[in-house]
């Protein structure tokens, strides 16, 4: 993920950046959506157990 900042750094400041389409694979995109839905879980779990304690 660094890497494709440090990558694409440079690019933010050349004419016509704004026009470009990131490439992104879907191997990418399935994983980003397979951590998202970890995360909500884990959120979602964690904020029913900590409401007897007085968190929201």
């Amino acid at each position: 993920m660094a890497s494709a900042l440090l990558e694409g750094a440079s690019g933010v400041f050349e004419k016509g950046a704004v026009n470009k389409v990131p490439e992104v694979d879907a191997d990418t995109v399935r994983d980003l959506h397979a951590k998202i839905g970890e995360l909500a879980v884990a959120n979602d779990f964690l904020s029913r157990k900590l409401k007897p304690w007085g968190g929201t």
